[in-house]
């Protein structure tokens, strides 16, 4: 288990691609202590600028930076980054895709601590269904580590997602990241489970309990929702006949509709969802919200189950 929680990860590797790439600037809206963008702040004061609360003029702020060779970083809470200057990024950064990064943090309901009204539970949503995006959900550290470097290289608007709190270690050393393409975390042959972010860690707890009951489960990870691995979805779907979305999203516009966007035409097989149902968070701990809302291993194995009685009752024929 990696005890640093993913905001601290990812300040810490934001600090260190400053130091190899003096083109980064990083912008805050008087929230760098919680994203923890600080930790670039204080290494490169002349770089950071922070905007106050000021989210619009923060994204718009950014954007000049960007038409003058300089990479940019926006960092705020998720929620305030996609709702209070959606017109902004909608209209200077996705309508002309220029190159700026945004960073949404307190992803899902990992923002626990500050009430409903603070948990971000339709940021990929809202990003999602705006032109020229690229949109990462990394799941643990390394592919935190990873995502931070990886926008710096890629032209365009893209967006990370990242939680507030800690994730277990996930991907062995030496994994190989690559935007667009999902991973095969566990093959299996009676029923898929496509999961992103902070669940993949409960699909894999998920698994060990299916295979108790004899049922062989097949994880893929989603860390790039956005352009998502429509083919790795189609082989998987393919062969399983049964599909299972886990994320800590509102069950529409999130991974549930892009997966079954994926699959509609190609590949039409049985789904269902572990998602937030169309409703708020509240007040508690994370893991008392997570309980609440359904995002829990029991949920995702009786999910799991109900698919698989569909699918053997509409007799749908795997491929070999």
């Amino acid at each position: 288990m990696n005890n640093k929680p993913l905001r601290e990860v990812f300040g810490e590797s934001l600090a260190e691609l400053g130091t190899v790439n003096p083109k980064i600037v990083v912008l805050d809206a008087d929230l760098s202590s919680a994203t923890r963008s600080i930790l670039f702040g204080n290494k490169f004061p002349k770089r950071f600028f922070n905007m106050g609360i000021t989210e619009a003029n923060m994204v718009s702020t950014a954007v000049g930076l960007s038409t003058c060779g300089l990479i940019p970083y926006v960092c705020t809470f998720s929620f305030l980054l996609t709702l209070r200057a959606t017109d902004q990024i909608r209209s200077q950064i996705s309508y002309p895709a220029n190159n700026v990064k945004l960073i949404g943090t307190n992803g899902g309901l990992s923002g626990f601590g500050d009430g409903a009204t603070h948990q971000s539970i339709m940021d990929l949503a809202i990003l999602r269904a705006m032109p020229n995006f690229t949109i990462l959900v990394p799941s643990d550290a390394s592919s935190m580590r990873w995502a931070v470097q990886e926008v710096a290289d890629i032209m365009g608007p893209t967006f990370i997602r990242v939680p507030r709190v800690s994730a277990p270690d996930i991907h062995q050393p030496g994994t190989k990241f690559e935007i667009g393409k999902g991973l095969v975390l566990k093959k299996g042959k009676d029923v898929t489970i496509v999961a992103i972010g902070m669940m993949v860690s409960y699909a894999l707890d998920a698994v060990k309990e299916l295979a108790k009951e004899g049922i062989d489960a097949e994880v893929v990870e989603i860390h790039t929702i956005k352009p998502i691995d429509k083919n790795l979805l189609i082989k998987s779907a393919s062969k399983t006949g049964a599909v299972i979305t886990v994320e800590e999203h509102n069950r529409y516009g999130g991974l549930f509709s892009a997966v079954l966007e994926a699959l509609a035409l190609e590949c039409p097989v049985p789904a269902d969802w572990v998602a937030i149902d169309d409703h708020f968070g509240g007040s508690g701990q994370y893991d008392e919200l997570l309980e609440v809302c359904g995002l829990t291993v029991n949920n995702i194995v009786k999910k799991a189950k109900r698919v698989i009685k569909i699918k053997e009752k509409a007799g749908y024929e795997q491929s070999v």
